[in-house]
């Protein structure tokens, strides 16, 4: 069976985007890496069945948001459901940006407006775990990652394991059981792509439209090589 990105981003060409992404750096093509647009359609009743596993993205919505959609609500309520079948693992799952706040939540963890990331690259850090973990070792002990974001988490959820931390927002990535991976970090994007994306939301409130240039001049200047490991990684394992 296929895998699936499953998309939670509204502006269609950013979706497409971030579905090529996804694609190219875990080097599968359109049959072996399927696309299916939560916002527009709910999770199919065969998921499942459909699907051996499952990558979801960013996302302009928050799991902390005050006023959500009909839309949102329902998307919300289709990615529990495939976290706790990844949790149970009934499935495979990596939650990336926006979807690891859904994942914490689900699990009884919190996750507020206390440890934002500015839009760009950030330091990261493998733990013990993440060292040793079969889908994070792929990766360098330190490296950089691409990032952006308005919440987050300062804890794992109950029965998460954390596998890479910073000090801006200490989860960065965390695994439940065997098959459930989560990440704040965006394993899919390199630099170009990156900026392309930030163009969508320039006006979203993740920086200053005005510092558009110079964020994108640093994030095509710096190396962005590790992450894409462990989405590979991950592919490889439960695709």
């Amino acid at each position: 069976m296929p895998l699936v990105t499953l998309c939670v981003r509204p502006q269609r060409a950013a979706a497409r985007a971030e579905y090529a992404s996804f694609r190219s750096e875990a080097g599968l093509d359109e049959s072996a890496l399927q696309f299916h647009d939560l916002t527009r359609e709910p999770l199919p009743a065969d998921a499942f069945e459909r699907w051996s596993g499952f990558l979801v993205g960013g996302s302009p919505f928050n799991v902390t948001d005050d006023d959500k959609s009909d839309v949102q609500r329902r998307l919300e309520a289709d990615l529990e459901r495939v976290a706790a079948a990844a949790a149970a693992s009934r499935t495979a799952a990596l939650f990336t940006c926006y979807g690891i706040g859904i994942v914490t939540r689900m699990l009884g963890g919190e996750v507020s407006r206390r440890f934002p990331e500015p839009t760009g690259p950030t330091p990261v850090w493998l733990t013990p775990a993440g060292v040793n973990d079969p889908v994070t070792a792929a990766m360098e002990d330190e490296f950089v990652a691409l990032s952006a974001h308005k919440e987050g988490a300062g804890t794992v959820p109950p029965g998460g394991v954390l596998l890479a931390t910073n000090l801006a927002c200490p989860v960065q990535a965390y695994r439940v059981g065997d098959r459930l991976y989560a990440t704040q970090f965006h394993p899919e994007s390199t630099p170009l792509p990156f900026t392309e994306r930030m163009a969508f939301y320039r006006d979203g409130g993740y920086f200053s439209a005005e510092d558009y240039d110079e964020i994108a001049g640093r994030v095509l200047s710096t190396p962005i090589t590790e992450p894409a490991r462990m989405l590979r990684s991950f592919v490889r394992t439960w695709g």
